[in-house]
């Protein structure tokens, strides 16, 4: 059976994260603090002194109790190298005592807009930094090299390759689209890259004169990606009632805020895409009402707004996507993995707009999912199966979390690729097999149209063609 798969890895790191994070210290399933203190330690034994550990990708949420790890858990560990890793979402990391003396963090240090020093009882900082207050210590952090930046974009093309990604929108590219072109003259690349850049700098390509999906069939730009929220598991999405396991907070708006309008009217006035983050349902709220201002002061055009995420929405609100053109540009593996723990964060009511692809469908909005690659696997299946079934991961919604939101494998596929692809101007050059379009296939080891959707998470890729060539074929036994 062939499919066309056009599916963007998303991640606060972009594409060339996740290739980093293929050789990094691995934390996503410790299933206590104690198994991610071993592996820290294990990783630290093989690393040189004064080497930075970076990434992680932990989960507090598979630990019994589940609080947040503290520089003193790690401290032991890692005497010589300073760690700074992240929780999965991208919207919190932990720095050891090491990281916090080379950052200057200290009891004194300032809150910072749009992020939060989490601190102890006498004030001192615990080593978890969220959102803006990451800062800190990413600011201390030496850059990669371009040569070892474009070891990780080939390691990350290569992964991608092996799970029948062809295509994906690197949502944090800014100044490393160079990075993939290196690669494409090198005849390297295997996937077809949409480049987007964070949306304050809008005017480094304002002034260029670049528009939207400015470029060739493998690279191109002329996006922006924005921020107006942090995470759920990080507390830090952006609701407009209170955490029910943290009462004095609704989240953390983001710092870009303050300046949001003004930027995406000024973006979109340049001929930019705008692409915003937006988790919580005031953050939602926000960025639809932004958009819908925007377009009445620039006037009717194909803009293609979208919001990443839209996770935790208003059903009042839902119906707003569709009125106003907006893209819902989705991640379904998030509802099988928060759906373990989102009860302790938002009540029910809240919870019915939740990952709301049905109702989101149902009232004309366009679905274009991804992966959010390295913040969850960039294994496709695994998404498809998710929106299909929506069993969370921990077994205990058989029948669905939230399963008036499920949707068909047919939809699910769509969304995945003709979805994606017009979420960045190019539903005319791919996203189904059709005469014409890029000859960008998989051959899957089963027909997920068929087959019980609780299996589809066990379906391999056996080979991946882009523009008619073999990328990738799965080795026999």
């Amino acid at each position: 059976m062939f499919v066309v798969f056009d599916i963007r890895a998303k991640f606060n790191g972009g594409f060339l994260e996740g290739g980093f994070q293929l050789s990094a210290v691995d934390l996503r399933d410790a299933k206590s603090p104690e198994e991610f203190v071993r592996r820290i330690k294990e990783f630290a034994a093989k690393q040189p002194k004064g080497r930075w550990i970076l990434g992680g990708k932990w989960d507090h949420e598979n630990w019994t109790p589940n609080n947040l790890p503290t520089k003193e858990l790690i401290d032991a560990a890692t005497p010589e190298n300073p760690v700074f890793i992240d929780r999965l979402d991208g919207h919190m990391a932990l720095a050891n005592s090491l990281a916090l003396k080379l950052a200057a963090v200290t009891k004194d240090t300032k809150e910072v807009e749009g992020g939060l020093i989490v601190r102890d009882a006498n004030g001192n900082p615990t080593g978890v930094l969220k959102d803006a207050a990451m800062v800190y210590v990413n600011k201390v952090i030496p850059e990669f090299s371009f040569e070892q930046k474009l070891e990780a974009g080939q390691a990350a093309t290569n992964y991608a390759a092996s799970l029948g990604v062809t295509s994906v929108q690197d949502m944090s590219a800014g100044n490393d689209v160079g990075v993939y072109q290196e690669l494409m003259r090198q005849g390297k690349l295997k996937t077809r890259v949409y480049a987007v850049s964070p949306l304050p700098d809008w005017q480094r390509l304002g002034r260029a004169g670049v528009r939207t999906a400015f470029g060739g069939e493998m690279l191109r730009i002329g996006g922006l990606k924005g921020y107006s929220d942090g995470s759920l598991g990080s507390t830090t999405a952006w609701f407009f009632e209170p955490y029910l396991d943290d009462p004095k907070s609704t989240g953390l708006p983001s710092d870009e805020i303050p300046k949001m309008y003004e930027n995406v009217l000024k973006a979109d006035k340049a001929g930019l895409q705008v692409m915003v983050h937006a988790i919580g349902d005031k953050a939602n709220d926000t960025m639809l009402s932004t958009f819908e201002r925007v377009t009445k002061e620039n006037g009717t055009k194909d803009r293609r707004f979208r919001i990443e995420h839209a996770q935790h929405i208003r059903m009042d609100d839902i119906k707003r996507f569709g009125q106003l053109k907006v893209t819902a540009s989705m991640q379904p593996f998030h509802a099988i993995d928060d759906g373990r723990w989102a009860w302790k964060r938002i009540d029910k009511k809240r919870l019915r707009g939740t990952y709301a692809f049905r109702t989101l469908l149902d009232t004309g909005a366009v679905l274009a999912f991804g992966t959010d690659w390295a913040v969850a696997p960039l294994n496709p299946m695994l998404g498809v199966y998710a929106a299909v079934t929506r069993r969370t991961l921990d077994d205990k919604n058989p029948n669905g979390w939230i399963p008036e939101q499920k949707i068909s494998v047919e939809e699910t596929v769509r969304a995945y690729t003709s979805g994606s692809a017009y979420a960045e101007f190019q539903e005319n050059v791919k996203g189904t097999i059709t005469p014409g379009k890029l000859a960008d296939l998989v051959i899957l080891s089963d027909d997920i149209f068929t087959i019980s959707p609780n299996n589809i998470d066990k379906t391999k890729v056996l080979t991946t063609v882009l523009d008619g060539k073999v990328i990738y074929e799965i080795a026999s036994k």
